[in-house]
């Protein structure tokens, strides 16, 4: 069995004081993918940046200190790592980090968030013209090397709507723009690739990930499904269980977005 993890930490430091490192500790994962990490690996603790039984890749936003910021954890070490994807805006952001290992490539992203109207929403818009070829050709390079693919992140899209609770309010907001749901369709139809957790739950709704801090959105579960582990077919259909593991209560939160964890049957795990 393969346990993956996927996380926006939503500032690695703060969720390390309300219960990451518990977290980590405790999951059964073999890879773990961070988004929003907010630091450096020099700027963190040596127990964050590389804790013990964990090999660590960082990609860190070296536009905007303090922001943005990926790493994969890896109870192996990986035999090949890469920053970003050969676009100079991108490539110093720390939006996109992944690692080779033999038969699997894991790589962790974080689209930006977007605003419609404002040149946050072009910013996104230009990320993702520039990443689905991307993803075209790791999959074609991964599969010459004998290996699948996974992708997990916060990809700041909500693809359908059942992955998201308000959807008809949402409609012309950043996150649900029909052209922001096209190009997720485009990830699953024209690059190749699967929604791992919707092959295992298609109906939803939800399950959600990300809520806000606002009003009861918690209590509500008024979130949105914005984080995804996206797979090669060959990978996607040894998917075996999907979690969105909740906490129990608001208190219990140690970040907006709640972790994702599939387990595949993969004979190299």
């Amino acid at each position: 069995m393969l346990t993956v993890s996927t996380i926006n930490v939503n500032g690695l430091r703060a969720a390390a004081k309300k219960g990451f490192v518990e977290w980590l500790a405790a999951t059964p994962a073999e890879f773990v993918c961070l988004q929003e990490v907010r630091a450096s690996a020099d700027d963190l603790p040596a127990d964050l940046a590389a804790p013990p039984g964990w090999h660590t890749v960082h990609a860190d936003s070296r536009v905007l200190k303090g922001r943005n910021g990926v790493a994969v954890y890896s109870r192996q070490e990986p035999t090949a790592v890469r920053v970003g994807f050969g676009v100079d805006e991108f490539d110093a952001s720390g939006r996109y980090v992944e690692a080779w290992f033999p038969g699997v490539v894991v790589g962790s992203v974080y689209l930006p968030s977007g605003e419609v109207g404002t040149l946050r929403q072009d910013q996104k818009e230009r990320f993702m013209a520039a990443f689905l070829p991307y993803l075209i050709e790791l999959r074609e390079k991964a599969a010459a090397s004998g290996c699948e693919v996974i992708i997990c992140g916060d990809w700041n899209i909500a693809h359908q709507e059942i992955d998201l609770k308000a959807w008809k309010a949402n409609r012309k907001n950043a996150g649900f723009t029909p052209a922001e749901r096209d190009w997720m369709g485009r990830v699953f139809d024209e690059a190749g690739y699967r929604d791992v957790h919707r092959l295992l739950h298609p109906e939803g709704p939800g399950p959600y990930t990300w809520w806000s801090y606002r009003g009861k959105a918690y209590d509500n579960d008024s979130g949105w499904r914005i984080d995804y582990q996206v797979a090669t077919p060959g990978l996607s259909t040894r998917a075996h269980t999907a979690v969105v593991e909740r906490a129990a209560t608001y208190a219990e939160r140690w970040s907006d977005h709640a972790p994702v964890t599939i387990t595949y049957d993969w004979p190299g795990a």
